[in-house]
């Protein structure tokens, strides 16, 4: 199923704001622009190290966050990206992937669907162990259904991918002790039965649930529970290359090999992942201290770019920037999205005239060295042959924001250079973003610059900017103190929006559905859409609406860098690699 990522505002750069204050015309200038920027499309995902490797050793690798990590060690609980960072040495997906997301055979299980009978058969290979020396089995490939879908889960998985399991509901409402759509067909195969047969099942990390959880471990603690055991937050059971040794909370996880590694023990003696705030990583590296660097910012990228003893290894990342407009609340009894249509943010027009006002290029370009670039669509263009490039996305156009807003009855009645609503009362609209590095506040005052320039009053909620954690603790309860915010997400291999967008979906925090949004995005995951025709245009009509409805409105897209010292031998960054910490070798026992 889908891993949605929380993603932080995690930056660092001397640029001074007054470098974006000077394209707040009516049009974009940022083409004007005297920065330096980078040609992403020459980044390369593979090291360049021909040297002898030696034996063992240790690989240090930080991971940049302004906030401590969870420790939320288990595909079925964690939510952030962080997280997410710091459990790839131990954790492994079921299934392989190419460099198109689409799934392979060259992982744990092999996947076979049957469009006709609606099932999705997957198969173990024989012999591999879990990291306390247990077989895998399909008990472990079943059990992540039957945990999920119960309704003591404390998670946010439960989206409509696991609803699409025939029996489910039932099982979900406790009318059912078992689902009657998954069946144990021996040891190691599985049958799933769904209601509906979506295209996503064929990409990794999509509709078919693609992660394993060790049902011995798991049976004898209560779900209610699991979220704060040491299964998952200290000595969780993997069935990837290392072991979970040693955890410093929030701050440090430590990694020994596993010796029950199906494809063999991998290379290094231990591997130790540390979180480092963003002020201090480039000092950092430059000191040698890590060997790879997860999260590096991007700006600054002109400041590290060419440290002695590194190559930056670079790509596109499966993530976007996005401002969200709060539309109504979560309703935890139903489990879905309630639209509120007399919600402060509910006029489209004052949605379409905050985005207008905004140069998202000139952030871009003046604070990620073109490393970022202006969002168009939810979709975004690392899903190449999805992504509609017909939408031009928002671009800077004050004098179009302002028309918006007079047209939406949105005037300063009282001329203090403020618009009251559109009855006439007081408007103050609070913006939610969060903290991180250096130049995050100058951006949130930026953005609060641009919609004082159309006439809007803006404040910050709380007044400050917030951490990572606490602002998206206020984004899921619905806190009453943010109706627009800023934050990212952190993509699936798989393109489908519906995890996130959808009514069901309790990562949809613009909380915003309706029967239309709904039609399209079934229209995205149906049996229909296996053509390839067809499921472009269901995609492009999703975009097309979602860009005109401006709840959701994407702002950058992202390319992200990883430095890597120049003793690290093996290691591949590409999103099609099968080989991940396994391949790591070192060439030099020093940096």
């Amino acid at each position: 199923m889908k891993k949605k990522k929380l993603l932080g505002f995690v930056t660092l750069a001397a640029v001074a704001v007054l470098g974006l204050t000077a394209c707040g015309g009516s049009k974009s200038s940022s083409s004007n622009s005297s920065t330096q920027t980078e040609d992403a499309s020459k980044f390369v995902t593979k090291v360049k190290n021909s040297n002898k490797a030696i034996k063992g050793g240790t690989l240090d690798v930080a991971v940049v966050t302004d906030t401590q990590f969870k420790g939320m060690f288990s595909e079925a609980y964690f939510e952030d990206a962080y997280d997410d960072y710091f459990m790839k040495p131990a954790f492994e997906s079921l299934f392989s992937m190419d460099d198109n997301f689409t799934i392979t055979d060259e992982g744990v299980a092999k996947l076979k669907l049957d469009k006709e009978a609606k099932t999705a058969t997957v198969t173990l290979q024989k012999g591999v162990k879990w990291s306390d020396g247990q077989e895998l089995t399909a008990d472990d490939v079943i059990y992540p259904y039957e945990l999920i879908g119960n309704k003591d889960y404390t998670g946010v998985r439960y989206d409509d991918n696991f609803q699409n399991v025939v029996g489910m509901a039932e099982y979900h409402d406790g009318k059912a002790s078992t689902i009657s759509g998954i069946e144990k067909v021996d040891n190691y195969t599985v049958k799933i039965t769904y209601k509906e047969m979506t295209p996503d099942m064929l990409q990794a990390g999509g509709a078919v649930n693609a992660y394993a959880i060790p049902k011995h471990v798991f049976q004898n603690i209560a779900i209610k529970d699991q979220d704060k055991s040491d299964a998952v937050r200290k000595n969780p059971v993997t069935f990837g290359p290392y072991v979970i040794s040693k955890v410093t909370t929030g701050e440090s996880v430590e990694y020994t090999p596993n010796k029950y590694y199906y494809k063999g023990t991998p290379k290094l003696d231990k591997i130790v992942f540390t979180s480092v705030p963003s002020a201090s990583i480039t000092e950092a590296l430059k000191a040698k201290k890590y060997d790879m660097v997860y999260s590096m910012p991007t700006d600054t990228y002109t400041t590290y770019k060419d440290t002695d003893g590194y190559q930056m290894l670079g790509r596109q990342q499966l993530a976007y920037t996005y401002l969200g407009f709060k539309q109504g609340k979560w309703d935890s009894v139903k489990g879905e999205v309630v639209t509120d249509k007399n919600a402060k943010m509910s006029n489209k027009n004052l949605r379409q005239a905050m985005a207008y006002a905004i140069d998202n290029n000139a952030i871009g370009e003046k604070f990620y060295n073109g490393l970022r670039s202006n969002g168009t669509t939810l979709i975004p263009t690392i899903f190449k042959e999805l992504h509609d490039s017909e939408i031009k996305g928002y671009t800077l156009d004050i004098k179009k924001a302002k028309k918006l807003l007079d047209e939406a009855g949105y005037k300063d009645t009282d001329k203090d250079g403020y618009r009251e609503d559109a009855n006439g009362k007081k408007l103050t609209i609070n913006f939610a973003s969060m903290s991180g590095g250096e130049t995050a506040q100058p951006i949130a005052d930026y953005y609060i610059q641009q919609w004082k320039k159309i006439g809007l009053r803006v404040e910050l909620t709380t007044g400050r900017l917030l951490d990572f954690q606490s602002f998206y603790d206020k984004l899921k309860n619905d806190d009453p103190g943010i109706d627009v915010y800023q934050a990212a997400w952190g993509l699936s291999s798989a393109p489908s929006p519906a995890g996130l967008y959808s009514k069901s979906a309790s990562y949809n925090y613009a909380r915003y559905s309706t029967d239309e949004s709904e039609k399209l995005l079934k229209a995205i995951d149906s049996k229909e859409s296996f053509n390839s025709k067809t499921r472009k245009e269901n995609y492009d009509a999703w975009q097309k609406y979602m860009y005109e409805q401006a709840v959701v409105v994407p702002t950058l897209y992202r390319n992200e860098v990883m430095p890597v010292n120049n003793r690290v031998k093996g290691f591949d960054w590409s999103y099609g690699d099968v080989k991940g910490f396994y391949g790591i070798e070192l060439t030099s026992k020093t940096r």
